[in-house]
């Protein structure tokens, strides 16, 4: 990779709108304009209905955007078909929700390894050298052969926050990682996409309404009726 290709921005969003409906249209965003570094980790803050949810989405891949464009690496998403969308979302993106969508009927290990194994097809054994070496960094070696089903909330979301960095995406999109966790569990959690963020250069784009999480970010962008109020880099308090 080329000088200017690294310093590049990792995401660019450009007077991105978004709209639902036919007969009767709602605007959600009214344009939004973001840039986003290579290994920044921001939070996403408004109130509910300002449109942190739609915007992650059109960033995920996971939506179309009314207007404007959204440029990740380098590459305009609009010109994107499905399937160049799905590759580009799979080498670069990593998500974790609020609730953590893993697969009942696997063990942690497998559920960390899905990516993996969606990408390549096959089971190999460096997949699963891969999955067990993040759940030795999010502390669940001694659960890799469980059933999810046998899990805590806490411990849930950070084989979550492991099967997001199992493809070392170069942004991980989180819509309220925390939103179903006591205080003392939602630190463990954030502690560890801020580790993440630091020992692997991962950038971190993290939806959320609570002013602990915001407050160990290096940068908080407000969105108020789907336009960005604010964006600022606030003193950041350790965690």
């Amino acid at each position: 990779m080329g000088e200017a290709a690294r310093e590049a921005p990792l995401l660019v969003v450009e007077r991105v709108k978004k709209s639902f409906g036919e007969r009767v249209v709602t605007e959600v965003l009214k344009g939004i304009d973001l840039t986003l570094a290579r290994g920044e980790f921001c939070a996403l803050t408004g109130p509910s209905g300002s449109g942190k949810s739609t915007l992650l989405n059109l960033i995920g891949l996971l939506d179309r955007v009314s207007a404007g464009r959204i440029v990740i690496l380098g590459r305009d998403t609009a010109v994107l078909g499905d399937e160049e969308r799905t590759e580009l979302r799979a080498r670069t993106l990593g998500f974790v929700f609020q609730f953590h969508h893993l697969l009942p009927a696997f063990s942690v290990l497998e559920n960390v390894m899905i990516p993996l194994l969606s990408r390549h097809g096959r089971r190999a054994p460096w997949m699963e050298e891969r999955a067990a070496e993040l759940l030795d960094s999010v502390g669940l070696s001694a659960r890799r052969s469980y059933r999810v089903t046998d899990l805590s909330g806490g411990e849930k979301q950070r084989v979550a926050v492991a099967r997001a960095l199992v493809m070392e995406p170069a942004l991980v999109l989180a819509d309220e990682p925390t939103g179903n966790l006591d205080t003392h569990t939602s630190e463990r959690v954030v502690e560890l996409m801020r580790r993440a963020n630091e020992e692997r250069g991962t950038a971190f784009l993290i939806v959320t309404h609570e002013e602990d999480i915001a407050g160990v970010c290096d940068r908080v962008v407000h969105l108020v009726d789907g336009r960005l109020e604010s964006d600022t880099r606030p003193t950041r308090v350790p965690i």
